[in-house]
């Protein structure tokens, strides 16, 4: 049931003269979506929602309010700030844009390991994006609801466009963080992944300070009761190869690792799915029903989803919570990881489908974090771009990379993890030449790194990155694994991957 005696919070101290609507249930959120949102439903009773003029994220319009206890710790040249005058003025704004208005009070929880969650407030104007965080963050119990006290409160406004002359941002969008007031202010965009972020956010500035590695990867458990990582962009897989029928899972996107393992940040999955079917993603396919959001696709003269339409954006969504995913793994945890793969989406079609890292390779990739932009994951991007995004995650990172880093070395070395780069990218020559990786052939070498099986297979050292590549692979062509001789001219792969080598070497500066 629903909280009557909600606690209070920073913004339920002020008179926001609006209707207040505290933890509805889905069903009534579902219908208001309908009613008041212009959504629409789908046959499986999934909520259908559009996001307007922003279908991803826009990272040139996050802020975190520059004050004392931020000063010397934020990473300045990855973060905009903003005066904590700035943010007030913004906030009183906000509050006045919110008079009149209805809006729904989604109580959260961040984090499944109790000694490391955040409790958040949420004060949203669109009924589908309460809707989807309700959804996307664990949802707490009736006792925890009845005694909720927030540790942080997000005011969600998306209508509400900024004025860069009058309000002193950048565009008409606006994420804003105060660490030390503990509120989030996001305005200009409607794009529901912007609020699930703001959290990540938070949670990549807390966790590290107390020795529990903050991560964007996915995590699941095999039969065995081994973990595995998954770290990456979106559009690399992260989602997809966590969403395995012969393993357990833990999460898609957020995870923290602790001295007793690993924990999910969230409670549900925002999985892309531009050219979904049922046949090559099972658990994703089913999970959209009563209860899920489906963002900015496109649907049929018959009501269905029509998955291959990208006339809104690529960066079509699914968000549904966790136990929508038939074999998640509940609670949220699990142990130390015996495997972590890096995901990269190579659209220059140069690295291995899979190779084996050394530990310093391993840090150099993580830091680096190679891949390409998928098209629609942010705004202005339209078709693989080549990226250098430190931690695989540098749009959420408000601490210097090395800060991270030294976590991760320190417990892949602890817990002797072995590290696997993939390439999910192109093969057979770069985007527009060659063909993308297939998901059946990536799902295999997976399969077989963490069975043991490549333990067992002859290695090649790949002449440019010094990669170690296995020769051989069950159900994967033995060509494929080189990815030198997939390409019809071979001179023309060995001119892309010294351009690639030299980028990588160019980005890995920074970090020496």
């Amino acid at each position: 049931m629903p909280s009557t005696e909600p606690c209070p919070s920073p913004f339920m101290s002020l008179d926001l003269a609006s209707e207040l609507v505290f933890n509805p249930e889905v069903d009534q959120l579902a219908a208001d979506c309908l009613t008041h949102d212009a959504c629409e439903q789908i046959p499986s009773g999934a909520i259908v929602a559009y996001s307007g003029k922003y279908t991803g994220r826009t990272p040139k319009d996050k802020y975190i309010v520059r004050e004392p206890s931020t000063d010397s710790r934020i990473w300045w040249g990855n973060n905009n700030a903003l005066t904590p005058e700035a943010f007030a003025d913004i906030r009183s704004k906000l509050i006045d844009s919110a008079s009149g208005k209805k809006l729904y009070v989604i109580d959260c929880i961040a984090g499944a390991d109790p000694s490391h969650q955040i409790c958040v407030r949420f004060i949203l104007e669109r009924p589908y994006h309460a809707l989807f965080i309700r959804q996307l963050l664990i949802r707490p119990t009736d006792a925890q609801l009845r005694n909720f006290k927030p540790d942080w409160t997000v005011l969600d406004l998306g209508k509400h466009a900024m004025d860069p002359a009058d309000d002193g941002v950048a565009g008409d969008a606006l994420i804003a963080l105060n660490f030390a007031d503990r509120e989030v202010l996001i305005a200009g965009t409607e794009y529901a992944g912007e609020i699930k972020k703001s959290i990540f956010t938070i949670m990549n500035y807390l966790l590290p300070v107390k020795g529990v590695l903050s991560m964007h990867c996915s995590a699941n458990i095999g039969a065995e009761g081994d973990t595995a990582l998954f770290f990456g962009l979106s559009g690399t897989g992260k989602t997809t190869l966590s969403a395995d029928p012969d393993r357990r899972l833990i999460g898609d996107d957020e995870h923290g690792w602790t001295d007793s393992g690993v924990f999910n940040i969230e409670g549900g999955c925002y999985a892309k799915c531009i050219n979904l079917s049922e046949d090559r993603e099972p658990e994703i396919w089913n999970a959209i029903r009563t209860g899920s959001i489906l963002e900015n696709v496109v649907l049929k003269a018959d009501g269905t989803p029509d998955f291959d339409d990208r006339s809104i954006t690529e960066n079509t969504r699914a968000a549904y919570p966790l136990d929508f995913i038939p074999n998640a793994a509940i609670p949220s945890v699990g142990g130390h990881p015996k495997n972590i793969v890096f995901l990269t989406c190579d659209a220059l079609g140069v690295l291995p489908p899979i190779s084996r890292l050394t530990s310093q390779q391993a840090m150099l990739h993580y830091l680096n974090g190679y891949t390409a932009k998928v098209a629609g994951t942010e705004k202005g991007v339209t078709e693989p771009t080549l990226t250098f995004s430190a931690c695989f995650g540098q749009p959420f990172l408000p601490l210097p990379p090395p800060d991270y880093a030294n976590v991760l070395r320190l417990k892949i070395e602890q817990h002797d993890v072995k590290v696997w780069l993939v390439n999910t990218g192109w093969t057979g020559g770069p985007y527009g030449v060659g063909s993308r990786m297939k998901l059946g052939h990536t799902r295999a070498m997976l399969k077989a790194a963490f069975e043991g099986s490549l333990d067992e297979v002859d290695m090649v050292t790949e002449p440019v990155f010094g990669l170690h590549v296995p020769t051989s692979c069950p159900d994967v062509p033995s060509e494929l694994l080189l990815p030198r001789s997939t390409w019809a001219d071979p001179e023309q792969y060995d001119i892309r991957a010294a351009e690639l080598k030299a980028k990588f070497d160019a980005n890995s500066a920074k970090f020496v």
